[in-house]
């Protein structure tokens, strides 16, 4: 389903992930939620992972339950590197048997009032083990497993980058956000010359969405960033979510390694 045109008298009635299944890292709130659930509601079974937020997950859960999808919950911690990985790929084959869309949406939190208090090397040594390390053992392992399915029809893997790592922000945490998710947006690149044709690899790259950070902002900051994206306001999750259905779909079948930005225009 993956690599093949739906038939244009199905189009309009079916769902555009139905019979896949997907796995959602960092999924038990935020854009991780949202990607989980959109791809619920277009027919996908799906695995999600949380680190510390399991009640979040296991809302999550219900409401995927809700639409008639089946859902896997997993913990996972990225910075446990390698034996993280190996735990989550045993998780996946022993409750869904396969994947044939892996979303890295995983990272580390460093811009919330409580974790913004962290030590400069302490946030810089997280982002690196969580996002960029992380997003690059993951996908190795995706598409290795997917590989190993030996489906015709091949698999998707979608990494998050940051709209502004191509632009610039001043400021000490923007620039080491910038290193990992410029790191994380090269790598995808790369693997997805190495991968191809059997899996496509393809970035997501939000800016302001209206997550924890956003709500945390004081009205002015909050306003000034709307009043300066050319669409007029926040990004939500779930206008992340549709472009990772859309990456996910067959309709992205000849995309891979690109980029889309998430931001309402303010960075083109």
């Amino acid at each position: 389903m993956l690599g093949r045109a739906p038939s244009p008298n199905n189009l309009p009635f079916m769902p555009a992930l139905s019979g896949l299944t997907a796995l959602v890292t960092g999924a038990s709130s935020g854009i991780g939620r949202a990607i989980a659930l959109a791809m619920a509601r277009e027919g996908a079974d799906v695995a999600i992972t949380y680190r510390g937020n399991e009640r979040g997950a296991r809302e999550v859960a219900e409401r995927v339950g809700a639409v008639g999808r089946r859902c896997v919950v997993l913990q996972l911690d990225l910075a446990r590197g390698p034996a993280a990985m190996e735990a989550l790929t045993a998780g996946v084959r022993r409750e869904l048997g396969r994947v044939d869309v892996w979303v890295n949406n995983a990272g580390a939190d460093i811009v919330t009032p409580d974790a913004d208090r962290t030590p400069t090397l302490e946030k810089l040594d997280l982002l690196l083990a969580v996002d960029l390390r992380g997003s690059i053992l993951a996908s190795w392992a995706a598409a290795e497993l997917m590989g190993a399915q030996r489906d015709p029809d091949g698999g998707v893997i979608i990494n998050m980058s940051w709209d502004h790592v191509t632009f610039g922000m001043r400021g000490r945490n923007p620039e080491m956000y910038s290193a990992v998710k410029g790191g994380v947006l090269s790598f995808s690149k790369s693997l997805a010359r190495s991968v191809a044709p059997a899996v496509r690899v393809n970035v997501l790259a939000p800016g302001w969405i209206e997550t924890a950070f956003g709500e945390g902002l004081e009205d002015a900051r909050h306003r000034a960033v709307a009043e300066s994206t050319p669409l007029g306001r926040w990004g939500t999750p779930e206008d992340v979510a549709a472009a990772a259905v859309y990456l996910a779909s067959p309709a992205a079948r000849f995309l891979t390694g690109q980029v889309i930005n998430v931001n309402g225009g303010v960075v083109m």
